[in-house]
Parts: C-alpha cells; sequence; structure tokens
C-alpha cells in the first residue's frame, strides 16, 4: 500500500488562511457557523458543504477582513467584531464593509471574483465604479476602513494576499474554455455555472506617484481637489493630465467635514506670541510647558455644528484663529491628513 506523506492544500485557501495567521486570527471551519469571531482570535467559517457554489474560504476571509477594517483595531477583542448580526441596527456598518471589499479588490480585479455572498449582495453590486463614492454614513466608515488597510495589524499581509490572489486568478482564467457564457438559467446546477475565474478583471495599473489609479478612467489629477497649480497635498508634484490617483476627490467642503477641529487632533499648539492667547486666554491651557488650544470632549470649543447640511461646521473665532489653525488651508497637505485621521479621505 502507497504511503501518503503529504495533503493538497488549496493554493486560494492557503493564502488566506496564512494571511488571517499573520494578522492575528485562527481560522476554524464549522458546520454551526457561517462566519463568525469569539473576540479571542478565533474567527469560525462555515464548512465547504454549507457555502453557496459561488463562495469560498478566501471570500470570506477577506470579507471577515474588512468588517474588521471598518470596525477598527479594538473589534479583535469582540465576538463579531462588536457588531449586532440579528437585526438591522448596524447596516451601515456591514454596507461600509461591501464599500472596503469592492474598493480593494478592483484594485486587483478581482471585485466579481471575491464578491459577498450575504443577501447583501444587491447592495454589494449597485455600487459604482468609485464604492467610496456617495453622501450616506457607510462612505465615511468605508474611507477610514480603506486608510487602515496598510496599518498594523492588516498590513501588508492584506495586499500580499489580494496581490497573490490576483496571480492565481489571472493564471487560472488564462486556462478556462472560451464557450460564450451568455444567460445562465435559473435553474442550473452548479456543475453548469461558469467558474469565478471567468469574472476576473484587469487590474488597475500604477499611478506614477505610486498609488493605484482612479477607477474611474476619465478622472484627471487636473480635477482633484487636491491638485493646486500642479502641487498635490498628497504628493507634491503632478502632472494635470495624469489620470487621476484612487486619492481624487472632486471637492472638499470644510463645512461638512470639520476635521482639523474635531477627532483629527487631540491637541493645537500655539505660539507664546500668538495674539489669540492674549485675546482668549480662557481657551488656552498650558500641556507639558508648552502652550495649547483646550480642547472640550475632543473638539476645539469654538466649532460649531454637526457636519449635517441643516448645521454645518463653522467656527465662532474664524477670523481670529491662531496661527496654527491658519496652516489647514482647504486642500493642504495638513487638511489631508487630517481628514484621513478621521476618515473622509484616504
Amino acid at each position: 500500500m502507497r504511503r501518503v506523506t503529504r495533503r493538497y492544500d488549496d493554493p486560494l485557501d492557503r493564502v488566506w488562511l496564512t494571511a488571517a495567521e499573520r494578522v492575528g486570527l485562527r481560522v476554524r471551519r464549522s458546520a454551526d457557523a457561517f462566519a463568525s469571531t469569539d473576540g479571542r482570535g478565533t474567527l469560525i467559517i462555515g464548512s465547504a458543504d454549507t457555502l453557496d457554489p459561488d463562495d469560498c474560504l478566501a471570500q470570506m476571509i477577506f470579507h471577515e477582513l474588512c468588517h474588521s477594517l471598518v470596525q477598527g483595531p479594538e473589534s479583535f477583542a469582540h465576538p463579531d467584531w462588536g457588531l449586532d448580526n440579528e437585526g438591522a441596527r448596524d447596516l451601515v456598518r456591514e454596507h461600509a464593509c461591501l464599500r472596503v471589499q469592492a474598493f480593494l479588490s478592483r484594485r486587483h480585479g478581482l471585485r466579481d471574483v471575491l464578491a459577498p455572498t450575504t443577501e447583501h449582495r444587491a447592495f454589494y453590486d449597485a455600487l459604482g465604479e468609485d464604492p467610496l463614492e456617495g453622501g450616506d454614513a457607510s462612505v465615511t466608515l468605508a474611507r477610514a476602513g480603506v486608510s487602515r488597510a496598510e496599518r498594523d495589524p492588516w498590513g501588508p499581509h492584506l495586499s500580499a494576499a489580494l496581490e497573490a490572489s490576483a496571480a492565481i486568478a489571472s493564471v487560472v482564467s488564462a486556462h478556462l474554455p472560451r464557450p460564450p457564457i451568455g444567460v445562465v438559467p435559473d435553474d442550473a446546477p452548479p456543475a453548469a455555472l461558469p467558474p469565478l475565474y471567468a469574472d476576473v478583471q484587469p487590474a488597475l495599473p500604477r499611478h506614477p506617484t505610486g498609488r493605484f489609479v482612479h477607477a474611474v478612467a476619465t478622472r484627471t489629477c487636473a480635477d482633484c481637489a487636491w491638485n493646486a497649480n500642479g502641487v498635490c497635498a498628497g504628493t507634491d508634484l503632478v502632472d494635470p493630465a495624469w489620470p487621476a490617483c484612487e486619492r481624487f476627490e472632486a471637492s472638499v467642503v470644510c463645512e461638512d467635514c470639520g476635521a482639523c477641529c474635531r477627532e483629527a487632533y487631540h491637541q493645537l499648539e500655539l505660539a507664546p506670541d500668538d495674539p489669540f492667547v492674549a485675546r482668549h486666554a480662557d481657551l488656552v491651557e498650558r500641556v507639558d510647558g508648552r502652550l495649547a488650544l483646550r480642547r472640550v470632549d475632543g473638539r476645539c470649543p469654538p466649532l460649531r455644528g454637526d457636519g449635517s447640511e441643516a448645521t454645518p461646521y463653522t467656527c465662532a473665532l474664524y477670523d481670529e484663529r491662531p496661527r496654527t489653525c491658519r496652516e489647514f488651508t482647504r486642500g493642504s497637505a495638513h487638511c489631508l491628513e487630517a481628514r484621513r485621521r478621521v476618515g473622509r479621505s484616504i
């Protein structure tokens, strides 16, 4: 009798199991769960026989990691990332997760290959070419999630898994039979369905600045809010004729942002000779021997509003604002950094 000394390991499964391990998760398969975390480092994924024909372990792990990106690093300590999976309380966060999933997978041509298989698929499929566009709350949450993707504990492991998946998908798609797929009947058995690898798209090329180009090919650096006379807030010099990078934003509106005056910075240092110090001594405090603008619940006291259309963010002392505040001009590098910190930009 032949002695067996090895086992077959599906390449895509291996890529994502390793990614999960490197991020800090142990993956366990179970027929009693679809997808769940215990808050102690274990990610439970349904066994292969419980998944739909268009699902796979890779997509399941990827989807859960997108949830963790939206929820933040502290969510690893909470079962199911701290989400309510029974009701609609966290629907906006589910939508944010799907936006992150679409955005990150599209970079590598895998938006349809690694698409979600839950009841929220219709929302995912309806997302436009830029999944981070829109005015609802899920967009801000998704932008914050995307911004975390290269940070610890996700980076560089998540990007490496997506790159490896794209390489596998590209090779396999080149070896698929080429009959026209056409319309798939609703009653088609699983064996008659086209393979997922038939949906591989070309990866987005790299922008001259090193980032990925924007998914909407018609956008250019000239039209971006971060471009000021050929100088980009994120990368210095740019050519206005370049296609836009994925950080593209058509406009930046202070009144619905307020990032620099709230959670983006926990402290705003003031120069001793700044006229603001003498005029508004009640708003100034000394921290570690330095003068700083006092904060109340993470906000500058002069900040008014909540960013809504009815009560936009405004500064009650704008004309008298400190010199430090004047460095945060709209569209500047400081502005971009503040917006990135609160999830308004990527």
